[in-house]
């Protein structure tokens, strides 16, 4: 098992006065993932270009201290309901499989509680094309005869896409344009859904009946190919047209079995046939094939309107629509209504009375009602008559009016409902007319009027209705009108005046009304009455969780108070300490209010008080507890994330150290700090270097530095820092360090890249070449690539080594040229080397070239130096002098060679002021492949003993 070895400098740390090093927090937007290209619009935004269906990946890049939490957003289109809703809070945004609904601008916030936050934003556009839609139309004024003996004829070609699509017309695989052809005329017509283009045929000739294709590009944006669609026009193209095989309006009655034929009555090309239903789909059972709709045993929920549509993409749609109703009657009911003249409500001798009776019939004017009094059918006179549609009443309502109502007018009577000759069921109701008959009544039972329940039991709240006969009552809010009932409706009819309740929450509480229905009884003004429904629950606190920290010796006041409950008031109070009750608090003095918070004092902090306090507040109804952390341990430490260039690597031995900064979170709120501990793992290791690392007095913002040291390139590693004072040891703050190339200008000092971040030190890809150089290392290889060609591994030997390399297989072609760009680098000095090492193995290698570009020559580009062919399975280092006359930039060119077998690849780049070494190939620099028949040389220790120095930390 290996175990860590560090090198550790303790160094005096900065002093800062006030905030210290306390900042706001900035952000900048990166882009990672699949773009097409991140470009400036012309009013200054960002916008990123992305093909739908790729991955989208936005990094926000945040400095200031402590870290800030970064929250992204956005604004303009519709993404994903999940993202809108949410938010997401992480510093790198990820979409798999973009949607074009997904674009719009991105936002970054970032904040840490100093300053104002941050905002940064991009705009993501999302590129697509859509397959192409052609269809073939007359001018409207031209329908006479058959459709295509007409003189004009038009193609319309429709597309989504963005950007904007570009059209071409073929006719056969000739290419149409006005210029080449007066026949035809190009347009883009007004007010059209997506991009459109028209080709209008003017005078159609014979010629003009051919193959016509309409060929959408979007000029190859993102990769995003041509699409394309073709029409043939002939002398007997024709629109779709429909006849069907029943009437327009098809009545049946329940259980029969219904087929329906829609048959083509013209079409060229042949139309395709669908059936659609309104409302919803299809019914379950239905089949449609072949023009063809077969319901077997139809029932009443069946009804409603079947389209039928013929499509061929000429002309329109040819639809037709079979209206079908299955008799069915339901919810007969019936009204009692006094003399409307005499503003009567109830019923009286020598005025008028009217009887209604009504169902809810399929179809609904096909019913026929019948009267019966006393058992046997009412006959008319002059004072009984019968009336059907009442203005005032629904629609197909038969009406029975008594005219200066007599006593021998009292009795029974019924309605009867039904469909003559078809075999569904007569419905009736029944109406008692006597001197008992009297108008209704509504009250709330004494007692009920106010009900109170617990949230999640069951409620019910009852009305009573006297009268003859009594009316079903409904129900609805009275202080929430545009809320709903629980079931989910604006009013619900309960017959025994009773609205029942299942798991009542403390929403559903408030003022309900209970009215009487104007139906099955008298069609009079509604009697109304209110019941109170409240609905306790328990009590809510504050706060639920908190942390407190003193120092030793300190007295310290636990409060936890009510927030909200029913009711709104706190019946007792318990404290616990770890579990323990203790005693009851002082009882607060006699106030106007009752209290609405209990208060738990401790003198002093201590080791034996410190720990976990919980105060249980209850309403009698159920209780909620506050939970108190107390204890003197320091708080965390924060990491100071924007030290500048942490990283410092050693070319000779593969390490490198990291300057590890932070500050303490409220030093002042406990006692003072003592020492630090310190343990460094490296990542899948298990072994860790712990060490204490003394301090005297650490104040707020004061930024504390180390020195990490023998760190292995490329590994990460975990840090954990641990704050002790006389109390012991306070929170513990972990963070990974990653292994980052310096990027720096040049100097004396080691300037390697050794490629093994992504950041690659700063050099970029060139957007003016074909391709692109490739990072790798031997366990992100791709296991099918090309052999005898490309290293293994790095200069280093090690797996995890990461190198650049070209990838000359296709659908790379001879000549295409791959450029890796540095940074922009001062010149200060006269002249400079350029250090790298170069593989260049295979039977296809082409070159090499190391270009210089001057910015004070007009960004051109010159030779410094070109190798070419196969060099062997071996790592070869060169030194390359160059003396740039202003700020320049090197340039790594890959050319690719005649075959596949050509892959280059550079490592270990390196850039110092003065001359190159005389002797250009060092023989210790020779590293020869695995598998080329030659030994390897012997890599240098990578790790030393472990050798602490420490400094005593002074302010």
């Amino acid at each position: 098992m290996e175990v860590t070895c560090l090198l550790l400098l303790a160094l005096i740390p900065f002093h800062c006065r006030g905030q210290g090093v306390y900042a706001p927090a900035q952000a900048q937007i990166v882009h990672a993932g699949q773009a097409c290209v991140v470009k400036e619009d012309n009013i200054s935004e960002r916008v990123y270009t992305i093909r739908e269906g790729d991955t989208l990946v936005l990094q926000c890049l945040v400095t200031g201290h402590p870290r800030p939490q970064v929250r992204w957003t956005k604004t303009a289109g519709s993404a994903s309901d999940k993202f809108q809703e949410t938010s997401v809070f992480n510093e790198t945004l990820r979409i798999e499989r973009i949607a074009r609904t997904q674009g719009g601008r991105y936002y970054c916030k970032a904040e840490n509680g100093v300053g104002v936050p941050a905002i940064k934003s991009i705009r993501v556009d999302v590129q697509y094309l859509d397959e192409p839609v052609l269809t073939v139309h007359q001018t409207v004024s031209d329908v006479r005869g058959n459709f295509y003996q007409e003189k004009t004829v038009f193609l319309r070609c429709t597309v989504n896409s963005n950007p904007p699509a570009r059209f071409i017309w073929k006719r056969g695989s000739d290419t149409l344009s006005h210029s080449q052809d007066n026949g035809v005329d190009i347009y883009e017509p007004l007010y059209t859904q997506g991009e459109t283009k028209v080709l209008k045929l003017k005078n159609l000739r014979p010629q003009d009946y051919a193959s016509y294709t309409c060929q959408v590009s979007v000029r190859n944006v993102c990769g995003i190919p041509d699409k394309a669609i073709t029409f043939r026009l002939t002398n007997t193209t024709a629109p779709p047209a429909l006849k069907l095989s029943v009437n327009e309006t098809l009545v049946v009655n329940p259980g029969e079995n219904v087929t329906v034929q829609c048959l083509l009555a013209g079409g060229d090309p042949l139309p395709q046939l669908q059936w659609s239903h309104g409302p919803g789909p299809l019914p379950l059972g239905a089949v449609a094939q072949s023009g063809t709709l077969s319901i077997p045993s139809v029932q009443a929920r069946d009804s409603g309107y079947y389209n039928c549509t013929a499509t061929n993409n000429v002309g329109n749609p040819a639809k037709k629509t079979v209206n079908l109703l299955v008799r069915s009657m339901k919810n007969a009911t019936f009204q009692i209504t006094p003399d409307v003249i005499k503003e009567s409500e109830n019923i009286q001798l020598g005025q008028d009375l009217k009887l209604s009776c009504h169902v809810d019939a399929v179809p609904q004017e096909k019913v026929t009602y019948q009267w019966f009094k006393n058992g046997k059918p009412a006959r008319m006179s002059k004072r009984l008559l019968v009336t059907r549609n009442d203005p005032e009443l629904p629609a197909v309502t038969s009406s029975l009016e008594l005219i200066d109502l007599h006593f021998s007018d009292y009795g029974t009577y019924l309605c009867v409902a039904s469909f003559p000759g078809a075999p569904v069921p007569d419905l009736s109701v029944e109406v008692n007319i006597s001197s008992e008959t009297v108008p209704p009544t509504i009250s709330v039972p004494k007692g009920r009027a106010v009900v109170t329940v617990r949230e999640g039991s069951p409620a019910e709240l009852q009305c009573e209705v006297r009268g003859k006969p009594r009316p079903p009552v409904l129900w609805s809010r009275v202080d929430k009108e545009a809320a709903l009932l629980p079931s989910g409706l604006p009013l619900e009819e309960t017959p025994d005046g009773k609205l029942r309740l299942e798991h009542v929450s403390r929403d559903m509480g408030g003022t309900y009304r209970c009215q009487t229905a104007r139906y099955n009884g008298f069609n009079v003004r509604p009697r109304e009455a209110q019941v109170q429904l409240n609905v306790q629950f328990p009590p809510e606190v504050e706060p639920s969780s908190q942390d407190v920290r003193e120092a030793l010796g300190r007295p310290v006041l636990l409060r936890c108070s009510l927030l909200r409950g029913s009711p709104q008031r706190i019946a007792s109070a318990v404290w616990r300490f770890k579990g323990q009750l203790l005693p009851p608090p002082p009882a607060v003095p006699l106030a106007a209010e009752a209290p609405d918070h209990s208060e738990l004092r401790l003198d002093a902090v201590t080791r034996d008080s410190s720990g976990s306090y919980e105060c249980s507040i209850s309403n009698d109804v159920g209780s909620a507890t506050c939970l108190f952390q107390v204890s003197a341990k320091a708080y965390s430490p924060e990491f100071y994330f924007d030290t500048p260039n942490p990283t410092r690597s050693h070319k000779l031995s593969k390490n490198y150290s990291y300057v590890l900064q932070w500050t303490q979170r409220e030093p002042d709120a406990v006692d003072p700090l003592l020492n630090y501990r310190l343990s460094v793992r490296q990542l899948n290791q298990h072994n860790a270097m712990v060490k204490a690392i003394p301090v005297r007095r650490v104040e707020k913002g004061q930024l504390l530095e180390y020195i990490l040291t023998d760190l292995r390139v490329p590994h990460s590693y975990e840090v954990r820092l641990t704050p002790y004072t006389t109390f012991g040891a306070g929170d513990m703050a972990s963070r990974i360090i990653h292994y980052t190339e310096p990027i720096n200008s040049p100097n004396l000092s080691d300037n390697t890249c050794h490629f093994e971040d992504e950041k690659i030190c700063g050099y970029t890809q060139d957007l003016t070449d074909n391709f692109d150089w490739t990072r790798q290392n031997a366990l992100t290889q791709n296991p099918k690539r090309s052999p005898n060609t490309g290293p293994p591994t790095d200069i280093s030997g090690t797996p995890e080594g990461y190198y650049m390399f070209i990838e000359t297989s296709r659908p790379r072609e001879l000549g295409d040229r791959a450029r890796l760009v540095s940074p922009l680098y001062n010149a200060s000095a006269k002249f400079y080397c350029v250090s790298f090492f170069y593989h260049m193995y295979g039977k296809h290698i082409g070159s090499l070239n190391l270009l210089v570009r001057s910015r004070n020559k007009g960004g051109l580009d010159t030779h410094a130096w070109s190798l070419s062919g196969n060099k062997g399975n071996v790592w070869q280092q060169v030194h390359v002098p160059i003396n740039p006359s202003g700020p320049f930039q090197i340039i790594f060119e890959g050319v690719r060679g005649s075959g596949y077998l050509g892959d280059i690849a550079i490592d270990d780049v390196t850039l110092k002021k003065g001359e190159c070494p005389r002797k250009q190939m060092d023989p210790n620099k020779v590293v020869v492949m695995p598998g080329s028949g030659a030994p390897r040389q012997p890599h240098p220790q990578l790790w030393g003993p472990m050798v602490i120095f420490l400094l005593a930390l002074q302010r």
